[in-house]
Parts: C-alpha cells; sequence; structure tokens
C-alpha cells in the first residue's frame, strides 16, 4: 500500500511538473528578450535581426531587444548565450558563418552544433562574384582561363577571413585549379573603393551591398553563389550553371537558445518566426534588404546547418585554413 502511494505521488508530480511547463510556455514571454547580434550594428545579420525584433516584439507583446557583441564571427555573443539563463529570455541570432567557425578555429569557445537549440531560420543572402571592367571576362569560366593565363596577378575581396564569402573564393580556386590572392576587408564598405579602383580585381560579396555598382557599369557580375538565381540579378547565372554542379553557398540568419531552454518555450518562439515570415510586410522588407525571405523550424535549421558544417569543414581542410 505504501510502495503504491508512493507511485501514485511521483505520477502525480510528473503530471503538475508537464502542466506547469505547458503552462509557462503557453504564459510567456512575460518580460522583454534580450536578443543577441553576433555581429556589429549596420551588417545585415543586424539588420535582419533589427526586422524581426520589431515584429516578434509585435506577435509576443513583450519587446525584443537587440543587444550587438559581435566578435570572432559571431562565437562572442554566442558564448553569451551560451551562458544563458535557459529561460527563453535570451536568444541569439547569426549568420551562416556559424556553420564554419567551429571548424576554422583551432579551440573555438562552444560547438554551435551541440552546445545552443536551434529555433528557426529567418531570410537568406545571395552573394554575387564581381569583376573590375579592366577585366575582360564575362563569364566564370572566361575568367578561370583568365586567371590561368595571368598565374599570380589577380586578388580578390570578401569580408572576414572564415566568412562564406571567403571560402566561396576558396572553393573557385580549388575546384577549377586557379590561383587569385584573398586580401580580407573588415567590412563591405571598405572593400568597395578597393574595387572601384582596380586594386581588387575581384570581389564576392552581398548581391544588394553590390547591384548599385553592378547596374552603373563600375562592377561586371559573373555569377551568384546560390543554388538558384537571384530575383535582384536574374540575368546572372549560379556558380552551379557554370561549372560546378551542386554548388550553394548563401547567407543564412538563424535563432538559437541556451541549450536546456524548455521545447515548448523554443516551439513558441519557432512558430512566431515562421507566422512573422509569412507576413507580407516583413517578406518586402527582407527584399528590400538584399534578403530572400525563406524559413523553416527548429529541425530545419538543425539540417542547414549540419550541412554546411560538412561542406565547409572539407574547403577549410583542403585549404589548410586554420584561426588559433
Amino acid at each position: 500500500m505504501q510502495s503504491s502511494r508512493f507511485a501514485f505521488v511521483l505520477v502525480a508530480l510528473a503530471a503538475s511538473a508537464g502542466l506547469s511547463t505547458a503552462v509557462s510556455a503557453q504564459d510567456y514571454p512575460q518580460r522583454p528578450i534580450r536578443l543577441i547580434v553576433g555581429f556589429p550594428p549596420g551588417g545585415t545579420t543586424d539588420i535582419v535581426g533589427r526586422i524581426m525584433a520589431v515584429k516578434l516584439s509585435e506577435r509576443l507583446n513583450q519587446q525584443v531587444v537587440v543587444d550587438n557583441r559581435p566578435g570572432a564571427s559571431g562565437l562572442i555573443g554566442g558564448s553569451i548565450v551560451m551562458k544563458a539563463q535557459p529561460d527563453g529570455y535570451t536568444m541569439f541570432i547569426t549568420g551562416a558563418s556559424a556553420a564554419i567557425t567551429v571548424s576554422l578555429y583551432a579551440k573555438p569557445p562552444y560547438d554551435i552544433t551541440k552546445d545552443l537549440m536551434p529555433v528557426g531560420y529567418a531570410a537568406s543572402t545571395p552573394y554575387v562574384l564581381v569583376v573590375h571592367p579592366s577585366i575582360h571576362a564575362k563569364s566564370l569560366q572566361e575568367l578561370v582561363s583568365y586567371a590561368k593565363a595571368n598565374a599570380g596577378k589577380l586578388q580578390y575581396g570578401a569580408s572576414s577571413p572564415g566568412t562564406t564569402q571567403h571560402l566561396t573564393g576558396e572553393s573557385l580556386k580549388r575546384h577549377f585549379g586557379f590561383q587569385m590572392l584573398y586580401v580580407p576587408h573588415k567590412g563591405t564598405g571598405p572593400m568597395i573603393p578597393d574595387v572601384l579602383s582596380g586594386r581588387l580585381q575581384i570581389a564576392i560579396d552581398n548581391v544588394l551591398a553590390l547591384s548599385p555598382h553592378i547596374k552603373s557599369g563600375a562592377m561586371r557580375a559573373l555569377v551568384v553563389t546560390t543554388a538558384k538565381r537571384t530575383s535582384m540579378l536574374p540575368d546572372v547565372p549560379t556558380i552551379a550553371e557554370s561549372g560546378m554542379p551542386g554548388f550553394d553557398a548563401s547567407g543564412w540568419f538563424g535563432f538559437f537558445l541556451p541549450l536546456k531552454t524548455s521545447p515548448a518555450i523554443r516551439d513558441k518562439l519557432a512558430q512566431t518566426i515562421i507566422t512573422v515570415m509569412q507576413d507580407s510586410e516583413t517578406r518586402q522588407q527582407m527584399l528590400k534588404i538584399g534578403a530572400d525571405p525563406v524559413y523553416g523550424g527548429p529541425e530545419d535549421l538543425r539540417d542547414l546547418l549540419n550541412n554546411n558544417v560538412v561542406t565547409w569543414r572539407k574547403v577549410i581542410a583542403e585549404a589548410g585554413l586554420k584561426v588559433e
């Protein structure tokens, strides 16, 4: 009799705990949510984060406050979230570089595939490879031929080492067997004058940032990096169409929570992100900044992240890249 009474108490406690979790998720959030952005203000991740913060605030009836914590390609911001209370009030937005830093850094402070909880992703951005008009190449294949005939003369610019743009350049070099020297920059802004002046012959960066210079004729677009052509440059072929089948490299923006956050809270946030991304005004805002309004839930983000990790780990190993 004593043991059955004890068993009944255990069952009651378990049911009570489950009800408590359900109620807390239903009532969540009850105070502002801090959204950690792993990059500086003004960048694409920050802009996407701020658009989403406003829209999430409207849907959740609580303010979502953006907190920029840049450094080490998002690793500093992610470290803060990893150590935060798993109560749903600290969330992280980071870019596709999250799938690169896990392999690029010799001793990363955490492994995003294991130490943070995926919530979902909102939007992706295509990158474009451009050349200065002094390079008489009008296709990727012509650029490869030019590079092989002018070994050691070409330089290409991209953002910080370890970004999708940088590794796209390294992938092209290895696949097509040509050389061009990578010149790192602290962002798109400082790089553009170097391309416009011809000091850099090639650049790989965000379509939105480079499209005004493409339209003016100051730069010539050869290929975009995504699997499909972008509506911003519909006449520019993809890398996959240009001799590298299956290649797909895009910037994406993923949301993460501390690992032990309640799945019920994660699911509420995930559904809210999806609802926000289905809103026509949000979609228009994303298109204006050169982002495609795509979205996915926790498992979609996990699959995207893991697939990217496998792809870029191979590129990093073959290129011998490592940050101590």
